[in-house]
């Protein structure tokens, strides 16, 4: 959709701005020495790398989140985590809604291409269903995340577990309970079984959940094929979500099983559930409930390509998307064959889609791989650790292999810079650096065939 003449700047350039204010204020907020434990002010780039990891949804830590940062500082991250989860443009329209502003045209096309839709149809409605379903969940799985943490915290895991909650809906990753993540509770299966539930609903899409509650609204106790009624997206999602899961944790499981530095003591069903959460936390959820730095060298492989993929378009996961993957795997598939049109699930597939899947992709792959030759030039880590960083932070994981808390300046910023371009997308990033103007040239240029493989 063509932008409207009278806005100064393009929806992705707005988009991208938005985040980068949000992170600047951030930062400042966190440089205060009230918002330090010790009451005495962080380094300035520590600060920015906070609230660019909270902001961008990611999770990397320099410094550890429960120590280091006093009640106000905590509220100031959380406050960014709910802001990155959501986008910029969601809260400033709630705000709006709220105060019983009308919104132009110009607010619905920035609140069209934030979330990614195809429509403008019904959008002020999709945003209040967005917000409250967030909030929803995010209560339920504080409360239920309360029976452990009360307990344990007292009145303090009130706030633990509101805040682990967010955390792990907004696909955050990020805690206050210690230094190690979530290892402490790897075998209990409250606190996994809810960070998983969080992460998938946070991850799966918001097209998803409407999609599937209309269709079972619609749908007659006695006709039970609810899958047939879903749309082409949210089929897509979900199959591909099930079976990333699930291949996922089984690889781990098989990987893991004889490590003595992971999972090789454990009984069958406590590597079971480890291996289970480790599938789902690498969708760019960013927890961690064993040391990545203690996993094998297959694992570590394995979970590069899940944490590439990320989860499901317009959700608060990361990463080029499941829906990306499988149009990629597809196309491949069509071209192998010989095919002009691209079936999924009985359905075509435009060719926009498949380019837009491409670029995506490739702009995914340019950011992680300069990110990890940068880094590679400015640390001497292992490879193996550099990569896991970079993709980590590309597709906002935050997930590392104990690298982060000892970057340098350098490498701070590197990482920064990346989880930012990860955020805001590759592709919003590739359409803002181009000009605005339109070729209106009667005139193509000729085709012309060349080889390709």
């Amino acid at each position: 959709m063509k932008e409207p003449k009278n806005l100064i700047f393009s929806s992705t350039h707005i988009i991208m701005l938005s985040f980068l204010s949000v992170i600047i204020l951030g930062s400042l907020l966190l440089s205060l020495p009230i918002s330090s434990a010790n009451r005495t002010a962080v380094p300035y780039l520590d600060a920015l790398f906070t609230a660019t990891t909270a902001t961008c949804v990611t999770g990397l830590v320099t410094l550890p989140t429960f120590s280091t940062w006093s009640v106000f500082g905590q509220i100031v991250i959380l406050l960014l985590i709910q802001i990155g989860g959501l986008g910029v443009i969601t809260i400033m329209s709630v705000l709006m809604i709220l105060l019983q502003k009308r919104m132009g045209i110009n607010h619905r096309l920035l609140l069209q291409d934030a979330f990614n839709l195809n429509s403008l149809s019904g959008i002020i409605q999709f945003v209040k269903k967005v917000v409250l379903g967030s909030f929803l969940v995010e209560g339920i799985g504080a409360l239920l995340y309360m029976f452990v943490f009360i307990p344990e915290f007292g009145l303090r895991g009130i706030w633990i577990s509101v805040f682990t909650s967010i955390s792990a809906f907004c696909n955050a990753g990020i805690d206050i309970i210690a230094e190690n993540s979530l290892c402490d509770y790897s075998t209990n299966p409250l606190i996994n079984l809810v960070t998983c539930m969080l992460i998938i609903l946070g991850g799966i899409g918001y097209i998803v959940w409407w999609d599937v509650l209309h269709v079972v609204k619609r749908t007659s106790q006695r006709n039970h094929h609810i899958f047939r009624r879903l749309t082409l997206h949210s089929k897509i999602a979900i199959t591909s979500t099930i079976i990333l899961i699930v291949c996922g944790a089984a690889l781990i499981f098989c990987f893991e099983y004889n490590n003595p530095l992971t999972i090789q003591a454990l009984p069958w069903y406590d590597k079971l559930q480890i291996s289970l959460f480790q599938s789902v936390t690498t969708r760019t959820a960013g927890f961690a409930s064993i040391p990545q730095e203690n996993l094998t060298d297959a694992s570590s492989l394995l979970c590069l390509l899940l944490m590439f993929i990320g989860g499901s378009p317009v959700g608060t996961a990361g990463g080029i998307k499941t829906v990306t993957v499988v149009v990629l795997i597809m196309t491949m598939i069509a071209s192998i064959q010989n095919k002009n049109e691209v079936d999924i699930f009985n359905r075509k597939i435009s060719k926009q889609a498949s380019s837009k899947a491409v670029a995506v992709t490739c702009m995914s792959f340019i950011i992680m791989f300069t990110s990890a030759l940068l880094l590679s030039m400015v640390t001497n880590a292992d490879i193996l650790d550099i990569l896991y960083e970079s993709v980590s932070a590309t597709a906002t994981v935050g997930l590392t292999r104990n690298l982060t808390p000892f970057l340098n300046a350098a490498g701070k910023f590197i990482v920064i810079c990346t989880m930012y371009l990860g955020r805001v997308g590759p592709l919003s990033f590739a359409l803002a650096l181009n000009s605005n103007k339109q070729n209106n040239n009667i005139i193509k240029n000729p085709t012309e065939e060349i080889s390709v493989g």
